[in-house]
């Protein structure tokens, strides 16, 4: 007897964990597919529900072709922020449809649930993502499958609909209840994982989809950590703890320059000009650095200014500007 093979859109969130369990316990064999971009991707916690419900778990980097296939011109637009979420749905369903094939598995799953989400999530959205995927009725929500249209592994009795849940709305009491029932007891909070939901971040690359046609996904890393200012068009990071700072040091490409003052406890920080930065553009990002640093009180601090890809450094002696000074950050 051969066995049926599901391919599970699987974040680790409780609802995609719960939509295995249910699709699993029925003899499905589900394999775990989940997607890496800068702005949402798989983590520690991620293996772990994977293993812990003793599925594979397989992860692909779709970073390039989602900055341009999607991000930059979703067809439905964007939600609260710079959320494509109907868009990215379908894309996913889509490249999950081809990863299914591949694996010569029979449809696909996902923890969604009617109405939980405003945007990607309501009877319309589910509907178009299906249509635009192209793999129309072979996707299985089984939290809400009850409530929604009969799929084709319901109809072709490849599992028991009977078996599926009526779950709708945002509230989570059914499925921490479900949790406890199923003995699955590590699971995040819901805090949406896409950092394309986040204003902050949303406003901060704004700019940079703006003004770059391409934008390698590397570039997008040093938007998630420090205080960003935009200064006459150019990006100055500076860090807010030792991790950061560390972070920072890390991503820094190689025409980005790292600042720091070399006389007094501080941030490191990075500077990514489009043109080789003037003393005076120097000097004003020198006198912002020294300011988030022990020598913010003093009449002059000393700040090193170098290249990850160079031994060559300059330094610049500036008196660290007042609070009423510095730029208003991103």
């Amino acid at each position: 007897m051969n066995i049926v093979k599901a391919i599970s859109l699987f974040s680790g969130g409780l609802d995609s964990q719960l939509a295995v369990y249910l699709i699993k316990n029925q003899g499905i064999e589900v394999i775990g597919l989940n997607f890496v971009s800068p702005f949402f991707g798989a983590n520690e916690s991620t293996y772990k529900a994977a293993q812990e419900l003793g599925i594979k778990l397989q992860t692909i980097d779709i970073g390039q072709e989602y900055i341009s296939e999607v991000l930059r011109k979703p067809v439905y637009g964007y939600g609260k922020n710079l959320n494509p979420c109907i868009d990215c749905h379908a894309y996913m369903l889509k490249r999950a449809g081809h990863f299914m094939e591949e694996y010569n598995a029979s449809f696909i799953l996902t923890g969604e649930v009617l109405g939980q989400r405003p945007m990607s999530q309501t009877r319309s959205a589910l509907s178009s993502v299906d249509k635009i995927s192209g793999y129309k009725g072979l996707t299985l929500r089984p939290l809400s499958a009850l409530l929604l249209p009969e799929t084709i592994p319901e109809s072709e009795g490849w599992i028991d609909r009977n078996q599926l849940l009526d779950i709708s709305g945002r509230g989570r009491s059914r499925q921490m209840e479900l949790a406890q029932e199923f003995g699955i007891h590590d699971y995040p909070t819901p805090a949406g994982g896409c950092l394309l939901t986040d204003e902050n971040f949303s406003r901060r690359i704004k700019p940079l989809l703006a003004t770059k046609d391409e934008i390698d996904p590397l570039e997008i890393e040093v938007y998630k950590v420090g205080r960003h200012f935009i200064l006459n068009g150019n990006l100055l990071v500076v860090g807010r703890n030792h991790a950061e700072n560390e972070r920072l040091q890390e991503i820094a490409a190689e025409a980005d320059y790292l600042l720091k003052v070399i006389d007094r406890p501080g941030p490191l920080a990075l500077f990514r000009s489009s043109s080789m930065p003037s003393q005076q553009e120097f000097e004003y990002v020198a006198a912002i650095v020294a300011r988030y640093s022990d020598a913010k009180n003093e009449t002059q601090a000393t700040v090193k200014a170098f290249k990850t890809s160079s031994n060559d450094f300059q330094t610049f002696i500036v008196k660290p500007l007042s609070p009423e000074a510095v730029p208003v950050t991103v």
